[in-house]
């Protein structure tokens, strides 16, 4: 199939499905081999971003004593958390085949629980989501971030959800812009997910019963950060999410 014909079809299917009959995740439980590579390739990204991240943006961990790493796979960007802050107790949710490959490592600071981040997920004063919303629909994220929101205290005790992922925005680098919008054609081939700009980001948030939401530029220049809108390039950013809790 080629690309022409997976964009002419308007089906829901991504190319992925259409190609080999199921979902990416589907491949990566029941192929062992391609299994770890993914997983390897993602703790390779999370060293890397989560050590730019830190250094960009760490006042995003104030004050949390708990954090859980959603979807964290084999639990590097935890890792990596948990050695920048010897005081915050870090747990990876992951699906049970994941967590199973993870290696036993005495040393190793992190916890990790087996389970579906779209039926539970375990209670902290945060949770981190990175890279993991855009490989979703606007339903399945409204529902994730549902889902998230049970786990977390109010805002008032500290709550909140950490998400790292791309704003698209208007960009005076082309380049730049052009990079976004080929992760956006990657993300849609292989997901059902999409690369969101602000106001996308903003429509998930309140459906999903949010209500205020900060965004910190990592990559990319400076601006406003309590939900306005911003331009430059903002290629890779924390969003500090956080939400008046029953």
């Amino acid at each position: 199939m080629s690309m022409a014909e997976w964009l002419k079809c308007g089906k829901e299917e991504t190319a992925f499905e259409m190609v080999y009959g199921t979902g990416l995740w589907s491949v990566c439980s029941h192929a062992p081999e391609l299994g770890e590579s993914f997983n390897n390739a993602m703790a390779a990204d999370s060293a890397f971003i989560m050590d730019v991240a830190i250094r960009g943006a760490g006042q995003v961990f104030d004050k949390i004593t708990s954090l859980v790493d959603v979807a964290g796979g084999t639990g590097m960007a935890a890792r990596v958390v948990a050695t920048a802050f010897p005081h915050i107790k870090c747990t990876v949710l992951d699906l049970p085949h994941v967590i199973d490959s993870v290696p036993a490592d005495r040393g190793n600071p992190v916890q990790f629980v087996a389970g579906d981040m779209m039926d539970f997920i375990p209670h902290a004063d945060a949770l981190l989501l990175k890279f993991v919303l855009h490989d979703w629909s606007d339903k399945d994220c409204i529902r994730i971030l549902k889902r998230c929101k049970e786990a977390i205290p109010s805002r008032d005790a500290g709550g909140k959800i950490i998400i790292i992922d791309i704003v698209v925005g208007s960009s005076s680098q082309a380049m730049s812009h052009g990079t976004q919008q080929l992760f956006d054609l990657i993300i849609s081939i292989l997901t059902p997910g999409k690369e969101r700009d602000e106001k996308e980001w903003c429509k998930i948030f309140k459906e999903a019963g949010f209500t205020k939401y900060k965004i910190f530029p990592v990559l990319g220049d400076h601006g406003d950060y309590h939900g306005e809108h911003t331009d430059g390039n903002k290629m890779l950013m924390w969003i500090d999410l956080v939400a008046d809790v029953d």
